[in-house]
């Protein structure tokens, strides 16, 4: 099969086009054709190479992907060849505590497809457990559902799984315009909650109004804290949906409203930041840290999407061959929404 593999950490360029043998699959896997495959952030992580963090090379990025069922396993009792599919990116052991208790994504095991152990689907074939299988929503071509299961997973474990957003609440939403900021306009309006969107152009702002938000707020060209404060009439925010880091707790801890809560996945400008704790205890706020969401989460958002009441975006979709172009877009944040490669 083709796949696109990295031998070495570095820029776009160490992304190689390169012939591989077929994934081979155990009793309880399906082997997939795949046809999408969304990027992620973690892609461009994984590819540039982390401090203290050992991947193993040669690496296939990819976490969000769907395809066709192509094989099955002969222990496999679920699916069938030639089911349309979408794949659950996190793996865990489904026998530990935390699994039973439908809390796979804190399992001491998981690990995420196309991610630190685990090569992907930038590629013509995978080999994923059955239990990771689910079927593709209605209604929804290659391409969309490619672009659903990270973001909106992620996205609904911060907002409602440990955020608790609430109807008539107020959510800020930073990074608008990125794959899980999307997805996070959407699920916080979905349960009647109010939405300012940060994002650094006008236009991104635009398409995060059309999606729902109430407001925008150009962190290029205006300051976070005071449009929120005017927004709020100095009440401040509910819920903080962040996934930036660096520099921007030290001015988003102060907005929120007593009670409030600020629950990140992410640290794409840096994973130092600065907090004033006299905040923390004063107007008893929460920091809540986010990893994935867990498969039952994502079986409660597909019949969603099924319905049209949550809708993946996609910016740009190019071919498996483009790769390096695909990191490029999602380095640069060109993107509103994802950016899919077609296999």
């Amino acid at each position: 099969m083709q796949a696109v593999r990295f031998h070495t950490h570095g820029g776009c360029e160490v992304l190689k086009l390169e012939e591989i043998p077929d994934p081979q699959i155990a009793p309880n896997e399906v082997l997939v054709r795949i046809k999408a495959c969304a990027l992620n952030h973690l892609d461009l992580w994984l590819r540039k190479g982390l401090p203290g963090v050992k991947v193993p090379l040669p690496h296939i990025p990819g976490c969000d992907i769907s395809g066709e069922v192509a094989a099955v396993g002969k222990l496999c009792t679920r699916v069938q060849v030639g089911d349309p599919v979408v794949i659950s990116p996190g793996r865990s052991c489904g026998q530990c505590l935390r699994c039973l208790e439908g809390r796979d994504n804190l399992c001491a095991s998981y690990q995420i497809i196309g991610g630190y152990g685990l090569c992907g689907g930038y590629a013509e074939l995978i080999s994923v457990p059955e239990v990771n299988i689910l079927g593709l929503p209605k209604d929804l071509d290659f391409v969309q559902a490619a672009a659903l299961p990270i973001t909106f997973l992620t996205a609904w474990n911060m907002l409602v799984t440990l955020g608790n957003v609430q109807h008539g609440q107020t959510v800020l939403v930073m990074g608008a315009g990125s794959g899980v900021g999307v997805a996070a306009i959407q699920i916080a309006k979905l349960f009647g909650a109010s939405v300012i969107a940060a994002a650094g152009t006008d236009e991104k702002l635009a398409k995060a109004r059309a999606l729902g938000a109430d407001h925008g707020i150009n962190y290029q060209k205006q300051t976070v804290a005071q449009e929120v404060k005017q927004l709020t009439a100095h009440r401040g925010v509910d819920i903080i949906f962040e996934h930036v880091g660096g520099e921007t707790w030290k001015e988003l801890i102060p907005i929120l409203a007593p009670g409030g809560t600020l629950v990140t996945c992410g640290a794409t400008s840096g994973p130092i930041a600065e907090t004033d704790i006299r905040y923390l205890f004063m107007r008893q706020i929460r920091i809540q840290g986010a990893h994935m969401g867990s498969k039952a989460d994502l079986m409660a958002i597909l019949p969603l999407v099924e319905a049209g009441k949550l809708k993946p975006v996609v910016d740009q979709v190019l071919p498996l061959s483009e790769a390096a172009q695909a990191h490029r877009l999602l380095e640069d944040r060109r993107q509103f929404g994802k950016v899919v490669l077609t296999i």
